[in-house]
C-alpha cells in the first residue's frame, strides 16, 4: 500500500512537470524561439498537447474568457497540489 502511495505521488509530479513543460514550450512557440517544422520540437509538442489537453479543455469550460490569457494550467497545478497534500495529509497517516 506504501508503494502505491508513493507511486500515485510520483505520477502527480511528473504529471505537473509535463503541464509546466507545455506551457514552456507554447510559449517558445508563441515568441519564435522554436520552430514546429522541427520534428523533434513537434513530437514533444505534440506529447505535451497529448497529455494535458483532455484535462486543460474541462478546466477552460469552467473558466471566463480572458482573451489571451490561458489560466487553465495554473488552475490544473493548484488542482495537482491539493489532491498531494489531501493525498499527504489525511490519506498519509492512514497508511502508516
Amino acid at each position: 500500500m506504501i508503494a502505491i502511495f508513493y507511486l500515485v505521488l510520483q505520477i502527480l509530479k511528473l504529471y505537473s512537470y509535463v503541464v509546466i513543460a507545455n506551457v514552456v514550450i507554447s510559449w517558445l512557440i508563441a515568441f519564435n524561439v522554436l520552430n514546429t517544422s522541427n520534428r523533434f520540437v513537434y513530437s514533444i509538442l505534440d506529447f505535451t498537447y497529448r497529455m494535458t489537453d483532455p484535462f486543460l479543455n474541462k478546466i477552460r469550460r469552467f473558466l471566463p474568457n480572458l482573451g489571451a490569457i490561458d489560466i487553465s494550467p495554473i488552475v490544473l497545478l493548484l488542482l495537482i497540489w491539493f489532491i498531494e497534500m489531501c493525498m499527504k495529509l489525511y490519506i498519509a497517516p492512514i497508511i502508516f
